[in-house]
Parts: C-alpha cells; structure tokens; sequence
C-alpha cells in the first residue's frame, strides 16, 4: 500500500505551486529511499523500457506490481509516488501514429518501415493504436487502483521536428529542411495535430481521479504540464529553429498550463535566448551531454535562465554541483532529484539545506 495522505499532498501542491510560479525561496531536492516491505511479491515485471512490449500481462497485474514497488518507497524533500511513463520511449506519438516500435536491446527506438517520399508522406494519430491503447488500459488500471494517491506520467510524447524524424530520416530531414521547406511546415502541422490529440486523450483519463500531474520529467503540477523538447535542433541554425520549431513551442506553451524546456546538449545553447522569450515557458532542464563537464561547470547558462525569471530543472549532477550552483545563482526556484541510499542521508540534506535560505 502506498503511504502517501492528504497532508502530503497539500504541502506537495503548496511546493510546487511556489516553484512554477517562480516565488519559491529554497530548492525542491527530491529524494526516494527504500524501505523493507514485506507484502507479496506479484509475478508481473515492472513496467520498463524492456518489458513494455510484454502484452502477456493485463493491465491491472502491471498495476499490481507497480504498486508493490512503490510501497517500498519513502518519500523526503518534495518526492512523491508516481509511475514514469517513459517506458514506451522517447517520442512514442511516432508509435501512435504507426511507427515500428523496437525494443529488442533493452530500450525503445522508433522506426519508419514504410518510407515515402516526402510530398506523398502523411501522419495521422490512431486512437486506436495498440501502443496507445496499452497506456490507456494501464490509466485505467491504475485510476482504479489508487484513485489519485499516485500520479501517472504522460509518456514521453516526442518533440514535433523529432518525431518526424522517425518517419523521414534524420539525415534525409535535415536535406527536407534546405530543399522543401514547405512540405516539412506541413508534416510538422500534422504531426502538431497529432501530437495534441493523444495529449488530449490520455489527459481525459489521466484527469478523471488525480491529486496533480507529471510527465517524464517527474516535476509535479496541480494543472496539466509538459516538457517540450526537440532534440534534433542541435544540429541545426539558428535561423532554422525559428523558422520550424519555435513556431510549434510557442503554440505548444498557450496551449497547456506549465511548461518545461528541455535543452539537451551544446548545440542546443545557440537557441536558448529565443526560448526564453516564449510566453508561457516556466523553467528550463539544461542537459549538457555525453562528455561534456558536469552540472556545475554552466554557471553562465543558469544565471542566463535565472535573468529571465524562469526556475531551474537540473538533473545532473550531485549536491556536491548542487551547493556551487547555489552559490553562483541562489537556491531560489531551483528543482533537483537527489539520489540517496538512506533516510539519514536525506535528512541530513534537507537540514543543511535550511540553512540557505
């Protein structure tokens, strides 16, 4: 049984409601610590990247051993018991709208087996796709289950240039973004009209018993979010950006509540002062990538962000980046999850922590 009660939730939902709107004064550090729990161990695996392709177990046995997993779950410094929807990969609307879903290494890749040209190519969300009806099942389950003691993710959608990516080829888009510019602007609108619609179809069910939402991210919101990203725009200019992503995020950010960017790697910093000029956009993940120095090697980039009066996503890094960043730029409206081994070492965190503010 997850150990979660109403007092909880309101300090998570006074918390986090300070953090998006830029007014928190000391930082949300999430921390998660196993405890023993003595419970009967279900025979389903935990829903993963691996084993998301496993229909031989139904919904509710997926259900069942979640939530025994939870239940050896202690919850310290803004954490709070959620599932991850990530577990069907990142861009996953690519599956919804007929997309081969690959998982045979262990992780989920998507690719297009039926390659058209791209005048004759058209992408179309199906609601009743066997991938999107899978998570479905599983809200339902899970909305059964826990009646909102546990907030389920939105999966990991997919960024509009990145999902079609999958259906043209990364190398062949990048071609399609020079030689047919206008054909790209109408994919993408489709993909956009896509998109939102399996947005708007898991969030009806999502919304039906909840204390909140969250996505991949694992921030938590009161009212409907998202964590917009676009990968595959480190590989092109600036102008290129403008010309067919920030179109699509600024409608995105009108469009739902709280917003996320996630900036993944340098090639992505060219493109950052025109993201923080979006409305609607309340914090932004920076994520230097594979071989690039650790968390507090960009102070530049956070007080970048922080001059534009958006709260910092850091999810790299220790404590130990965590207290040179808040040297540089403050502790206010900053949200980074903290692995810990134990519940002492969480506390003692939390209580050097309340000598910042």
């Amino acid at each position: 049984m997850v150990n979660f009660n109403v007092d909880n939730w309101m300090q998570i939902k006074e918390t986090y409601g300070k953090w998006w709107n830029n007014k928190l004064e000391s930082p949300i550090l999430p921390m998660i610590v196993r405890k023993d729990y003595s419970g009967s161990k279900p025979k389903a695996p935990i829903l993963s990247q691996k084993t998301c392709t496993d229909f031989s177990w139904s919904a509710t046995e997926i259900i069942e051993a979640l939530d025994y997993s939870l239940s050896g779950e202690e919850y310290y410094g803004g954490a709070f018991p959620l599932i991850n929807f990530e577990s069907f990969g990142p861009g996953v609307v690519a599956a919804f709208c007929g997309a081969e879903l690959d998982n045979t290494s262990g992780n989920v890749w998507f690719n297009n087996t039926n390659k058209l040209s791209i005048e004759t190519m058209h992408i179309e969300y199906n609601p009743n796709n066997k991938w999107i009806t899978r998570i479905k099942d599983i809200y339902h389950a899970g909305n059964k289950k826990w009646n909102g003691n546990v907030i389920m993710g939105m999966p990991d959608l997919g960024g509009i240039l990145d999902i079609a990516a999958v259906f043209c080829g990364a190398e062949d888009l990048l071609m399609y973004l020079y030689d047919e510019p206008d054909e790209i602007k109408r994919l993408c609108a489709e993909i956009q009209k896509a998109w939102f619609a399996a947005y708007h179809d898991l969030m009806e069910i999502l919304g039906e018993h909840t204390n909140g939402y969250t996505d991949w991210s694992q921030v938590y919101s009161e009212k409907p979010l998202y964590i917009s990203q676009s990968d595959i725009t480190y590989m092109i200019s600036t102008d290129m950006f403008r010309k067919f992503v920030l179109g699509d995020l600024r409608y995105a950010f009108r469009k739902i509540d709280h917003n996320i960017y996630h900036l993944d790697g340098v090639g992505q910093l060219s493109h950052l002062d025109d993201i923080l000029e979006i409305d609607g956009l309340n914090a932004v993940q920076w994520v230097a990538g594979a071989s690039e120095p650790s968390a507090s090697h960009w102070i530049e980039v956070y007080q970048k962000i922080k001059s534009k009066n958006k709260s910092l996503f850091l999810t790299y890094g220790d404590f130990y980046d965590l207290k040179i960043i808040v040297e540089a730029v403050g502790c206010r409206n900053i949200y980074m999850p903290l692995g810990v081994q134990d519940k002492q070492s969480a506390i003692n965190i939390l209580n050097e922590v309340t000598g910042w503010v």
